[in-house]
């Protein structure tokens, strides 16, 4: 190992910028436990305390149609298919009560490209749920949706985000990030926005105070250069944010769920990424984003004790017990944690829980917790 790996650690305990070149060395030369230690200098640095943050919220589908035929996806389907559906409202009515009763607050409320959907339809949506639940908390669609709708539109990004905003939307996920390189995009989400427009409207999104999530969905077909691209390319976005702005409250990796999908067919993609590669993969997220206050492990698609690992590399979130998720569990995500659980997982690791909104406040445990649990949500987790 070199003075440079050294030097260049000194420089990510300092919150300097690194450059792609200087990440790429960083993952590809540098020991796993020295990066994980200068991970967790900086997640010190950011959250100099023991708390590691959760949350209880549920991932709901507006539809499953989709035009954009992403590689990866088991979960859409195209328009006139046999099993395709919008969900009504009264459906939104059982999954909310559900939710409210198991102690939630939010919907992560996201579906597809469906070519008849436009902006009317979420004003409409987005109007109704907040006078049927006034203190529920939407954090929906994404930037893919967002471009989705500005063409079916014809409109601008600020128009549909400002007025999905006035119309209840509290915040908007980091979906649909995947590899923002275009190479990447072209060949595993062709249908989708460029890496261009994604980071686009994220830009807009702050400039309109609407706080967002970064995602990066990895080990497929990108290149260790694409990811640290990536990275500096969500940071470069985060350090151009209004002052007013939170920007990025936080990002989530996760490695690329294989099963029956058709880019593990076609291209030969495998989730070949071990439990060291995802540790690894999380420090290099706190060096590269210095400016980015909260890293989330993705317990959903790595497991219990990968995840634990991943709060000694630089993570102090542990996400969602997800009362529902159809998304990633369509492609082999099989993990699920009841609040107990997750709470006992974050414990054994070493740390504290606390219960969080989407805006990283923290909230008292609903007293009524442990004895409303979904069967859904009582799988081992391992």
């Amino acid at each position: 190992m070199s003075m440079d790996t050294y030097a260049l650690l000194d420089k990510a305990v300092n919150l300097d910028f690194l450059s792609i070149e200087e990440g790429v060395h960083l993952f590809e030369q540098a020991p796993t436990a020295l990066l994980m230690e200068v991970g967790q200098a900086i997640r010190r640095h950011h959250v100099p305390h023991d708390k590691v943050t959760w949350i209880i919220d549920r991932n709901s589908n507006t539809t499953n149609v989709c035009i954009a035929n992403c590689k990866f996806c088991n979960f859409y389907r195209r328009p006139g298919h046999e099993e395709a559906y919008i969900t009504t409202i009264e459906e939104y009515k059982t999954k909310i009560d559900e939710t409210f009763a198991l102690g939630g607050e939010q919907l992560l409320l996201q579906g597809g490209h469906h070519p008849d959907l436009g902006l009317q339809y979420y004003v409409d949506l987005f109007k109704e749920l907040k006078s049927l639940y006034p203190n529920l908390k939407l954090h929906a669609l994404g930037p893919p949706e967002i471009a989705h709708i500005t063409k079916l539109e014809q409109s601008t990004h600020h128009e549909v985000l400002a007025a999905l905003k006035e119309s209840g939307l509290d915040s908007l996920p980091g979906a649909g990030a995947e590899i923002l390189n275009n190479r990447v995009r072209r060949l595993i989400s062709k249908g989708k926005c460029t890496g261009e427009e994604w980071l686009e409207i994220m830009r807009v999104a702050h400039t309109l105070d609407i706080t967002t999530s970064a995602t990066m969905m990895f080990g497929h077909i990108e290149t260790n250069y694409e990811r640290m691209e990536h990275l500096v390319w969500l940071r470069d976005i985060q350090a151009q944010k209004p002052a007013h702005a939170k920007g990025f409250l936080a990002f989530i990796p996760w490695p690329f769920m294989d099963e029956e999908t058709i880019l593990k067919k076609i291209k030969r993609a495998r989730n070949t990424c071990t439990p060291d590669e995802y540790i690894r993969m999380i420090a290099m997220s706190r060096i590269m984003l210095p400016n980015i206050v909260n890293i989330q492990a993705s317990w959903l698609t790595v497991g219990k004790k990968t995840a634990q690992l991943c709060l000694h590399a630089g993570a102090n979130d542990f996400g969602s017990i997800m009362i529902e998720e159809n998304v990633v569990s369509a492609a082999g995500a099989a993990y699920r944690f009841t609040a107990d659980g997750i709470q006992e997982a974050i414990k054994d690791a070493g740390y504290v829980p606390q219960l969080r909104n989407q805006q990283y406040g923290y909230r008292d445990l609903p007293a009524n917790i442990k004895q409303q649990e979904l069967d859904t949500a009582t799988m081992i987790v391992d």
